[in-house]
């Protein structure tokens, strides 16, 4: 509907050709600010109203006092690759965990997955690469998050997400402490829990319009030969020199598979290419332009550098093994 929405306002009311780079970038803009803005809305009164009735508390304190040996990293993990999102999709149900107090290191480990793993992009990777391919990428994908969430959790980088997310838990916490108390009935906790979704939406649109503006831009006039001639097997550095090329630019995983495979085509080794592919999908700067109302710039570095590093890892070891 909302992708109909857009096409109709860009080649039908603007009049401009899908063909394009005006069109290719408005459509683009178009579609995924009026997508993640609702999406924010819709999960932001979700996750208000579990906030209203759930013990958060309870779950936090039971997260954060009990040892689970890494299992909680692999659910919140397993949860991402659930969940059809790509990497600015999956910041409003990021920002619905933290504003429940999950514990950053969790909240992180569905953050990295979400965008790298899901049903349309294992669909097309199966077609294009083979099962072989597709399940290495799946459990990479899920392990990274794992990794990723791991290092991040043991870091204590709470003291890192900016003044506006310990006000929205503080306000959050108070709110149902008193609900609870009085033993309000739904209907009347709902204004109230609408009236803070929206205001979630109105914090964050700023950075919304913004990062979704720059991926647009790059979208619609970026070629995809101009990241091509840097990535070749001749380059000892590929690995590294995909993933730096890959931060600017934002797309979901099922809309890269097929430049992946124009990648592979043109003899690029198939690591570097996913090492590209997940650069894209999981670190974005939309995607940090829109953390920034959560996070501070350092803590974004860290996050951005440790998946990263991942990454290559993953990439280099990709390309020896297959």
């Amino acid at each position: 509907m909302i992708q109909t929405l857009a096409d109709l306002l860009v080649y039908d009311v603007f009049g401009i050709s899908p063909e394009s780079h005006w069109g290719s970038a408005l459509n683009f803009f178009i579609y995924d600010s009026l997508k993640i803005t609702v999406l924010l809305f819709f999960i932001s009164v979700i996750m208000g109203i579990i906030n209203a009735y759930f013990p958060i508390d309870r779950l936090r304190t039971y997260l954060t006092s009990r040892k689970f040996y890494g299992l909680e990293y692999f659910l919140a993990s397993l949860f991402g690759a659930i969940t059809p999102f790509c990497s600015c999709s999956s910041i409003p149900l990021f920002i619905g965990f933290v504003k429940g107090g999950i514990p950053l290191g969790v909240t992180f480990a569905f953050l990295i997955t979400s965008p790298l793993v899901n049903e349309v992009a294992v669909a097309m990777f199966a077609g294009t690469f083979g099962w072989e391919i597709t399940v290495v990428y799946v459990v990479s994908g899920i392990v990274m998050g794992m990794v990723g969430g791991f290092i991040l959790g043991k870091m204590k980088l709470d003291r890192l997400l900016t003044p506006w997310v310990r006000q929205i838990q503080t306000q959050s916490q108070t709110e149902a402490a008193k609900w609870e108390s009085e033993k309000l009935p739904f209907l009347k906790r709902l204004p109230t829990i609408v009236r803070e979704a929206w205001g979630i939406v109105r914090g964050v649109f700023l950075y919304i319009i913004i990062g979704i503006a720059i991926g647009a831009g790059i979208h619609g006039f970026v070629p995809d030969e101009f990241f091509a001639q840097w990535m070749g097997k001749d380059n000892l550095f590929a690995v590294p020199v995909s993933v730096i090329l890959a931060v600017p630019m934002y797309a979901n995983a099922a809309g890269i598979v097929p430049i992946i495979q124009v990648f592979v085509t043109k003899g690029i080794s198939i690591g570097t290419a996913l090492a590209f592919m997940m650069a894209v999908v999981g670190l974005s700067l939309p995607e940090a332009t829109m953390l920034k109302k959560v996070m501070t710039w350092r803590l974004i570095g860290i996050f951005f550098a440790v998946v990263a590093v991942i990454i290559i890892v993953l990439g280099y070891l990709f390309n020896w093994i297959l």
